[in-house]
């Protein structure tokens, strides 16, 4: 379900003037960021971009939340039942900020690779090029909005429980596995590797390591990227892709070496593991949002930050919602998966010992790679070691071999142990009291929500008047008494407020806020208006705890004759009035409540 706030923390207008306003500024900073007009490298070249990539984030995060982009654009949910929609109208807010940060890379992008592209085409071509990295969520999230409009009940509680929506990820998942790569490979726009020599030679180097995958062209940023890659789990649906400038740049042995590189990620099963990896982030996060979310809207600093700041309960939940999965999914994907992907590709990488027996082609390979790019052999990397440590380090095991074996056990033990911390973070999450959280959450948000109405119509007191009663209702005497007698300054003369008042200045567990004398004008009042049974039931404790005894049981009469079908709790009143003090009933009921 999306959380949309109630009401939007500003007009329509204004809003869109805040979007237009810091869209523009996003602009400016990038014309600044790439208009020196000064020919750069390319490995310089995604660097910036990467890091304008992450600043386009943290603007789209901002009017995410300050512009109430989810309240203005609510109605694409149709009413909450595809709420997928919505989600996707915000990713496309996303991809516009890119599309800027794209628009302005243009010319660099230009100078580097001596292509000319317009604008669109351009930028058309990066969406393409980063649409996979959220096609499988888009997908998912569409089949589940659409598995949740089936009007079969059991289905329906299997989707609400955390372990049905369990099932229904690792179902997507072997989906992904089938069909998403040859979606991807037709998204970024690969061919068939050309018939030739190289071809056939390639595809007989293959066969010697017993692997099975198509080849084909990988036009990446028009082909001129030194790089390789491989998709698929399942070998009738696995492509091995290759970019036109490793092709023509490689001699054949160090092709075969890179080619055992792709082929080590599938020996070592690193394409399931990343999918593993992923899913681990997505657990994470579905069995954490409950427990924190009733966290977050049971303690009070939350709404009296909505208090100071004058903002919806909604709306601010929509920050605090936003902003944590935000930060954790940049530390989970930046160093726990980058900390994955780095060991996978040295892995990859050890593969050429078991293929070909030494590392003298793919060092040479690298090496090449390294001069070819802009001299990057000892820049750094956070998906991969840096070239220079990766030559290294093959160096190293060419001397001792026993590094190969030490370095398989440290990403079989990483993997072991990243493993038994999910397990023991999602026991844990289990075991989170999230009954009591949501039985403080409910009271303290409808207090929120009903404050919120009060302030909203100023001269209504209904609002408050119920607000005081759930605040009596949940034993918060104090702050009831408060927002009673706030009621009670707007409408003095209204008989139920003044009823309630007078019960809690009788029943208050704290002997400070009791006030039996207030409480017997309050009641007489109230009686005076509407003598209603329970008024009237309320009148007579008010006598009773004054020490009028036989005035309370007279009124009590009068609330059976009123109230017939009520008689029995009336006539056990009397017997109470009769049997015993005000005082000594009160503590014995406070006993009581303090042992259930």
């Amino acid at each position: 379900m999306v959380t949309i706030p109630e009401e939007p923390s500003m007009p329509l207008w204004a809003a869109g003037l805040l979007l237009l306003g810091v869209t523009f500024l996003f602009d400016r900073l990038l014309a600044r960021a790439y208009g020196s007009g000064v020919r750069i490298r390319a490995v310089n070249y995604f660097q910036k971009e990467r890091k304008w990539s992450i600043i386009a984030l943290f603007f789209y995060a901002f009017v995410l939340l300050a512009c109430d982009v989810k309240y203005y654009l609510s109605f694409l949910a149709f009413d909450d039942q595809f709420p997928t929609l919505l989600n996707v109208a915000g990713l496309t807010l996303f991809f516009g900020y890119l599309g800027l940060v794209w628009r302005r890379a243009k010319y660099s992008y230009q100078l580097i690779f001596d292509r000319r592209l317009s604008t669109a085409e351009f930028v058309i071509t990066n969406i393409k090029t980063n649409l996979p990295i959220v096609l499988p969520w888009i997908i998912l999230s569409l089949g589940y909005d659409l598995l949740r409009t089936v009007p079969l009940d059991w289905l329906e509680q299997g989707l609400d429980s955390q372990w049905g929506d369990l099932v229904f990820y690792l179902l997507f998942l072997v989906i992904v596995l089938i069909f998403f790569p040859p979606l991807v490979r037709r998204l970024w726009g690969c061919t068939p590797f050309p018939e030739g020599e190289l071809r056939q030679s390639l595809l007989d180097f293959f066969k010697t390591q017993d692997f099975s995958a198509r080849l084909y062209n990988w036009p990446l940023f028009e082909g001129k990227v030194l790089t390789a890659g491989v998709m698929g789990i399942f070998p009738g649906l696995r492509y091995v892709m290759i970019t036109p400038a490793l092709a023509e740049s490689m001699t054949l042995s160090e092709l075969e070496a890179v080619m055992a590189h792709e082929i080590g990620h599938v020996k070592r099963y690193h394409m399931l593991l990343y999918l593993l990896i992923i899913a681990g982030f997505s657990l994470i996060i579905v069995f954490a949002a409950e427990p924190y979310t009733y966290f977050l809207l049971s303690r009070d600093f939350t709404y009296r930050l909505a208090d100071t700041f004058s903002l919806s309960i909604d709306s601010l939940f929509t920050a605090f919602a936003a902003i944590p999965v935000l930060v954790i999914m940049l530390l989970y994907f930046r160093y726990l998966f980058g900390y994955f992907i780095r060991n996978f590709e040295r892995q990859a990488d050890l593969h050429v010992f078991p293929a070909l027996g030494s590392s003298a082609a793919i060092i040479s390979a690298f090496e090449k790679i390294a001069i070819l790019s802009g001299n990057t052999r000892d820049q750094p990397s956070w998906h991969h070691f840096g070239i220079g440590e990766r030559v290294d380090y093959l160096e190293k095991c060419d001397e001792d071999p026993r590094w190969i074996s030490s370095h398989h056990r440290k990403v079989r033990y990483s993997l072991i142990g990243f493993g038994a911390a999910l397990a023991l973070l999602l026991v844990l999450l289990q075991a989170i009291p999230v009954e009591r959280l949501e039985e403080q959450y409910e009271l303290k948000y409808t207090e929120a929500v009903l404050m919120n109405k009060a302030r909203l119509e100023p001269e209504n007191p209904l609002w408050l008047r119920l607000a005081g009663d759930l605040l009596q209702h949940g034993r918060m005497e104090a702050r009831a008494l408060k927002i009673y007698d706030q009621a009670l300054e707007i409408d003095s003369a209204n008989p139920e407020l003044m009823n309630n008042v007078a019960w809690l200045l009788l029943t208050a567990e704290g002997k400070s806020l009791r006030d039996p004398v207030r409480a017997l004008g309050l009641a007489r009042d109230a009686a005076a208006m509407r003598p209603h049974g329970f008024i009237l039931d309320t009148l007579a404790t008010a006598y009773w705890a004054n020490g009028l005894v036989e005035e309370a049981v007279e009124v009590e009469k009068q609330a059976i004759f009123v109230e017939p079908e009520q008689k029995g709790y009336y006539q056990q009143q009397i017997h109470r009035f009769r049997s015993m003090s005000y005082e000594q009933s009160l503590a014995t009921e406070i006993k009581k409540e303090k042992r259930n």
